[in-house]
């Protein structure tokens, strides 16, 4: 196990460097730079702010300037905010992000998977039938459309909660939806598809053969092997989560990292666009190693060597 991690880490440094040294030239191949604007600057003004950000330098310079400062985990300054850094940004938006996402991967969780249970325990019987109807209209509107259909009926119509903003806990509600919707349905019909395959398994035949009571059937023999892909998926989205979503940030106005990463495209604010990036996919590789540190507790035949990774 000590080996395997160890090499994990190393590929995900590599990964990241890869990552960094893709951004930081694909910014750069934009036409235009971070001081363009409809506004026009005189070009003594703009000549004076490449200088300060030592934009003027030649390319591998400030490439290598970027790379010392991402080792001393400093991911430059804002261009387009003065005196703020990138890191001020990430850490001014998290904390939103992170309470917005947290919730709603509890709610991933909790009503995912008892919904995949649920129908795959009722098979063709009217509780999977709807569970299943219910998933496939989840999975097929986009999170978008169900912020905005959201918010006009429960927030400008009934007036039943904020139409933006974090100010008391009835803002959580739209957004949390919003961001759990999809992936609620999606590991609902994940969870109950790969129970349904657990079931037909020898050993589930075996167990129930010798006289189990169907809660241990269930729990201790079918649910854990069962829950191997929807651990696979459930990675991957809680870092998505967790860091944001730029749609439904910028649709209810939350001040999270997502919104900071819209508007930074917007205004062209090219380390805001790199930094956010970089931490992302940061975040996207942890949980991806978690993921695959839980895969030897939900299956002991998986072992974890070096070789593996």
């Amino acid at each position: 196990m000590p080996a395997y991690i160890l090499q994990r880490l190393g590929m995900m440094l590599l990964t990241l460097w890869a990552i960094v040294t893709l951004t930081f030239f694909l910014m750069h191949a934009v036409p235009g730079g971070p001081f363009v604007s409809e506004r026009m600057l005189a070009p003594e003004i703009e000549a004076a702010l490449n200088a300060k950000y030592r934009l003027d330098q030649p390319i591998w310079l400030q490439y290598l300037a970027y790379l010392r400062g991402i080792l001393t985990f400093d991911l430059g300054p804002s261009f387009k905010y003065p005196g703020i850094s990138v890191n001020t940004m990430i850490a001014d938006g998290l904390p939103v992000t992170l309470q917005t996402g947290l919730l709603a991967v509890i709610c991933v969780i909790a009503l995912g998977i008892p919904l995949g249970i649920i129908a795959a325990l009722n098979r063709n019987r009217w509780p999977d039938t709807t569970v299943m109807l219910l998933a496939t209209i989840g999975v097929a509107i986009p999170s978008y459309v169900i912020a905005t259909v959201t918010l006009y009926v429960f927030a400008l119509r009934l007036g039943w909660v904020p139409t933006f903003g974090l100010d008391d806990w009835r803002g959580y509600i739209l957004p949390v939806f919003a961001l759990s919707g999809f992936w609620v349905s999606f590991v609902a019909r994940l969870t109950r598809s790969s129970l349904l395959e657990t079931f037909e398994q020898d050993y589930m035949t075996t167990a129930r053969a010798k006289g189990l009571r169907p809660g241990q059937v269930l729990f201790k023999h079918g649910l854990r092997n069962s829950l191997v892909p929807v651990v696979t998926v459930l990675g991957p989205v809680v870092a998505n989560l967790i860091t944001g979503s730029f749609v439904i940030e910028q649709i209810f106005a939350l001040p999270g990292i997502g919104r900071q990463f819209v508007l930074s495209i917007t205004n062209r604010d090219y380390t805001a666009i790199m930094g956010i990036t970089i931490f992302y996919a940061a975040a996207l590789m942890v949980m991806i190693l978690i993921v695959d540190l839980l895969y030897a507790v939900l299956d002991p035949r998986i072992k974890l060597t070096s070789a593996a990774a």
